[in-house]
């Protein structure tokens, strides 16, 4: 029962918090999930490339997989409900009060402001993981092949428009063949 409730207090922090989306809920993912010596880096990684793959937010994704990991399908819907309960609760209350003040300047100041700060915790999330990973910083400084997979993947993603599906799945068959 301790896990059931240390797995909802957590994940509803981090839903409360959790500003910018998914992906910039990651790093607080890894700290909070770090911090209670659930998963190591390596493990939460795997996490969220499931998580990525699958459909519906990352965020729920990946509270459901690490909820699942800890404590079985219990675990899983209480920490998708954790993670999700506090922007239900958000946007029913603040929704109503945006729509009223959403031309004040003070409003469009402070979303300026969270703007570039999830631009930056989602660039942190990018280089923590490519650094746990190995991609970059290991023992040959940079891991080529892998470095290679992520500017294409960042250049088909920018100049094609591919459907992220596709590059998933292409990536995967391409790390098959290549390491």
């Amino acid at each position: 029962m301790h896990l059931y409730l240390d797995l909802f207090i957590t994940f509803f922090k981090i839903g409360f918090v959790g500003f910018g989306g998914g992906y910039a809920i990651i790093p607080i993912i890894e700290s909070e999930v770090t911090r209670h010596q659930w998963l190591d880096t390596k493990q939460l990684t795997d996490i969220i490339a499931i998580a990525a793959m699958a459909p519906g937010p990352i965020a729920a994704n990946s509270g459901s997989v690490i909820g699942f990991k800890l404590a079985q399908g219990i675990g899983a819907v209480i920490t998708c409900v954790a993670i999700t309960l506090p922007s239900l609760l958000v946007i029913l209350i603040l929704g109503k009060l945006f729509l009223k003040f959403q031309d004040h300047p003070l409003v469009r100041s402070i979303f300026y402001g969270l703007r570039a700060t999830i631009i930056g915790t989602i660039v942190f999330a990018a280089v923590k993981f490519a650094i746990s990973n190995g991609i970059v910083g290991g023992s040959s400084l940079i891991d080529w092949k892998s470095a290679a997979i992520v500017l294409i993947s960042f250049w088909l993603l920018v100049k094609s428009k591919v459907n992220p599906v596709f590059l998933l799945i292409g990536a995967g068959v391409v790390g098959e063949l290549i390491f």
